[in-house]
């Protein structure tokens, strides 16, 4: 704006009209008064007529002081003037003066002596209404008092949105120190009302009038860079009496103690929703390896960057720790899950790996104490500690791994391994609420991974006593060719009660036996060393297959209600004949060469242990190359399909070209057994000897 403008804008428009209105000296209406060295009026403003009620005319040419002033006070008066014209000194005060009607009013008056060029003096005074004046000093003291005092930071701004005034509170929310000062001062403007969009909205409020209230803002300070703060900002336009734009007022109020509490409460319910859901998400099954990957899953990203869990050797060894470990230790390296790719994952040992550890690592320090390990900031030494070697600590450091935490696993009173949680990204050290939060997960696991350790356990114990119990490699028989199979169900399930058994007779005549324990573990697994001992011993009397059968279902009768499923066959070389007997089982298969493989419709009879039920014996031909497929339900029971379109996949399979006894076991097994199968599986094929060569196929629907 040029000179020329403003004066423009204070005297008058360009087209005549009247200067705007309002302002500071509109209100305190200052009168002007010019008397000549005599003390009579020589100037008179309208201004002196609207306070003291003369017009010009009345009031020029007569002496001041018996216009304007009682007679009691006109000795002071006009000692007063004398003393400013003589001296030249102003002087400043209130004064009673006679207004035109006939009242006395309180003037405040500045008088000051003025010279012109010819050295004649004359005295100015300029007085406005008292009242008036003290009203507008006390709203004026009282308005800086409040900007100075507040505790809601207040700034003003230009049109150029250039902070003008601040108060302190503002300028403590810019990381200054808050001031009582005599004068607002001019801060810098805070980091969180800089940037584009900001500004923008700011000049949107300038350009239209229209507020912006309780602008949420988050951000930081110069003297807290880490910390997050928060703000509610509102932005209002100033206009003075007559509608003109002055600036901009902001006023913001610091919510960062509110928005912390709201954060720290979302993260309180953040971390029981994961306690939660770890209730659900560990323990899912009985694999000791899944179940350590799922506690290092759940503890990814919420509590650490990355994780590991690892288990002490003796403790999967079943030994038992006597009084306070102090030495080294062995760890087995179960799982390691990062929440995003880094070389850092690389670092702890691999899964699987057996290593031990000395005294001084953390890790054997938490499992020797059996309390949480804690390094809030990680040093180069701490991470040699945490570390499997130097290589791996140099890929830590780089990785920026800055905070470490290891919590003991408990279960049962006994340590049995460790969690270990490290940050990198995360900036936020480990602190007692992570220590409880992770304490909790690693209890709730602890008891998960130990209920895996010990049916792993359980299962290798059950399976080793179950493989004892089997014949290694059956005999190879007169008259018959033999195959066998045994496949215990998936790591995650308990061994069952199946098994098979060729036992030899006299007269070259052979037994051939498949049976199903229902129940699983090392008590399924002892009962069917007791039912194969107990069959082998029946069968050396050569008895009828129903017979065998009929004792041993009385024998299982005293076994604790077991049950068991069984066929029971007896080959005879000599007239080629085989008689067979069902207790509840699922039937054989015949193959014959040149014709479809049938499922032999034989009475099925009652499993045994049910007592009271008749067995029977069939009698069955068996031809050249006459193949009996013998197997436990584990072969084609499924959860998600009918066994009918099972057992028809066996024989869909079985109708083949000729195979070798071995591959055909093979081929079964790959076909009709998947990974995870819950139930265990024996398999028995004999054939008798002829010729199929030339045999490429068998005949199909």
């Amino acid at each position: 704006m040029s000179t020329s403008d403003a004066f423009r804008a204070e005297v008058g428009g360009a087209d005549g009209s009247p200067a705007a209105s309002g302002g500071l000296l509109d209100v305190l209406s200052l009168a002007a008064v010019v008397l000549d060295d005599g003390g009579q009026i020589a100037l008179w403003s309208p201004q002196a007529e609207e306070l003291f009620g003369y017009s010009a005319d009345e009031a020029l040419g007569r002496f001041a002081g018996r216009l304007l002033v009682d007679e009691q006070h006109l000795d002071l008066v006009v000692e007063l003037f004398a003393h400013v014209m003589e001296s030249g000194q102003r002087w400043a005060g209130g004064f009673p003066v006679r207004h035109k009607d006939g009242s006395t009013r309180l003037v405040e008056f500045r008088n000051m002596r003025l010279q012109d060029d010819r050295g004649g003096r004359y005295a100015l005074g300029i007085a406005t209404d008292q009242a008036t004046l003290r009203r507008v000093e006390r709203d004026l003291a009282l308005s800086l008092r409040l900007i100075s005092q507040s505790p809601i930071g207040l700034g003003v701004m230009d049109t150029e949105l250039r902070f003008v005034l601040v108060n302190p509170a503002l300028e403590g929310m810019n990381g200054r120190p808050a001031q009582d000062r005599a004068e607002p001062s001019v801060g810098e403007t805070p980091p969180f009302l800089r940037g584009d969009a900001i500004e923008s909205v700011m000049r949107e409020v300038l350009a239209t009038g229209v507020p912006v209230l309780d602008r949420f803002m988050v951000g930081d300070t110069s003297d807290d860079p880490v910390e997050e703060n928060a703000w509610s900002v509102s932005f209002y336009r100033l206009e003075d009496p007559a509608g003109r734009v002055l600036g901009l007022a902001t006023s913001v109020v610091d919510v960062t103690a509110q928005h912390r509490a709201a954060a720290d409460a979302a993260r309180a319910r953040r971390r029981l929703a994961l306690v939660a859901d770890a209730s659900v998400r560990i323990g899912t099954t009985l694999d000791l390896g899944q179940t350590a990957r799922e506690l290092a899953g759940v503890c990814v990203p919420e509590v650490a960057d990355l994780a590991t869990v690892d288990v002490l050797d003796s403790v999967l060894q079943g030994l038992r720790t006597i009084g306070v470990p102090t030495g080294p230790a062995r760890f087995r390296a179960l799982a390691v899950v990062s929440a995003y790719p880094t070389e850092a994952a690389q670092a702890p040992d691999p899964v699987g790996d057996l290593v031990e550890y000395a005294a001084d690592r953390l890790v054997t320090r938490c499992v020797n104490t059996g309390r949480p390990v804690v390094r809030a900031r990680v040093t180069g030494e701490d991470l040699r500690r945490i570390a499997r070697d130097d290589d791996s600590a140099a890929v830590l450091a780089a990785a920026g791994i800055h905070s470490y935490l290891a919590l003991p696993l408990i279960a049962r009173g006994e340590v049995i391994g460790a969690v270990g949680l490290v940050r990198a990204r995360n900036p936020a050290p480990f602190d007692e609420d992570d220590i409880t939060l992770a304490g909790e997960l690693a209890a709730r696991a602890a008891v998960c991974i130990d209920n895996a350790r010990w049916f792993q356990s359980q299962r290798h114990a059950a399976l080793t006593l179950q493989r004892s119990l089997l014949p290694n490699r059956p005999a190879q028989r007169p008259g018959l060719g033999i195959a066998h199979r045994y496949q215990p169900a998936a790591a995650t399930s308990e061994v069952g009660g199946d098994w098979f058994d060729v036992i030899p007779l006299p007269a070259d005549k052979t037994a051939l036996i498949i049976g199903d324990v229902m129940g699983s573990g090392i008590d399924a697994a002892a009962t069917m060393g007791q039912l194969r001992t107990a069959t082998r011993t029946l069968a050396q009397l050569d008895l009828d297959p129903a017979q065998v059968l009929h004792h041993l279902d009385q024998a299982t009768a005293g076994m604790d209600h077991t049950f068991t499923t069984c066929v029971y066959a007896v080959y005879d070389p000599h007239d080629q004949q085989c008689r067979i007997a069902v207790a509840g089982h699922l039937p054989p298969v015949l193959m014959r060469p040149g014709r479809l493989p049938e499922l032999l419709d034989l009475p099925t009879g009652a499993p045994l242990g049910v007592g009271g039920v008749p067995f029977h014996t069939t009698r069955l031909d068996l031809g050249p190359g006459d193949q009996l497929v013998l197997y436990t339900d584990g072969l084609v029971e499924t959860r998600d399909q009918p066994l009918d379109d099972r057992i028809g996949l066996l024989l869909t399979l079985l109708a083949g070209p000729h195979r070798d006894l071995e591959d055909t076991c093979d081929l079964l097994l790959r076909e009709l057994r998947h990974p995870g199968d819950h139930d265990d599986v024996a398999l028995l094929i004999a054939r008798t000897p002829g010729s199929v060569r030339g045999v490429t196929g068998f005949l199909r629907p």
